[in-house]
């Protein structure tokens, strides 16, 4: 089975409710990603997005940058809260999606990659190790980074918290 990287808009009242009750928040974003599955929308208006397998990568690039949010793992743990995938899920508040976002509009993908190969990512063992080690290019972790970039614009211009975990 594979990781992959989850996340979830929520609103400032959504992620206090969550934060009291994180069983309630898995019931909400489970909601929210079976409904979002059909129309499959885009980035921008999506309450939820997963950037698949390309989660290790884009951390490993934004900590190179000095990246001022964890927008991989997120800042801070959910209290209490059970295992979504591969660990409970953590949160970014609303002020921290503004930071991520207005870092992240700074940041276009050939910035971000400019330097880096995949022999760099398969040296550091960033999963999933085996693409970086057949020498795969990076377009893959671009096209994620390019939808992650007007999902968090589009969060921080409603005011949204995020819920991320890996699932």
């Amino acid at each position: 089975m594979s990781m992959i990287g989850e996340y979830a808009r929520v609103t400032p009242a959504e992620l206090d409710r969550a934060l009291g009750d994180s069983e309630w928040a898995l019931k909400l974003v489970r909601g929210r990603m079976e409904a979002e599955a059909a129309s499959r929308p885009d980035p921008a208006p999506a309450r939820c997005l997963d950037i698949d397998k390309t989660w290790a990568a884009l951390g490993f690039l934004l900590r190179r940058m000095a990246f001022p949010v964890d927008v991989v793992h997120g800042e801070q743990d959910v209290p209490d809260a059970d295992d979504w995938g591969y660990g409970p899920p953590r949160y970014l508040t609303p002020a921290q999606v503004r930071t991520a976002a207005e870092a992240l509009a700074e940041i276009p993908a050939e910035r971000l990659t400019a330097g880096v190969g995949p022999e760099d990512l398969a040296a550091a063992e960033i999963y999933p190790t085996i693409v970086w080690e057949r020498g795969e290019p990076l377009d893959y972790v671009c096209e994620h980074y390019e939808q992650l970039r007007p999902f968090f614009h589009a969060a921080a211009d409603e005011g949204d918290a995020m819920l991320l975990w890996l699932g």
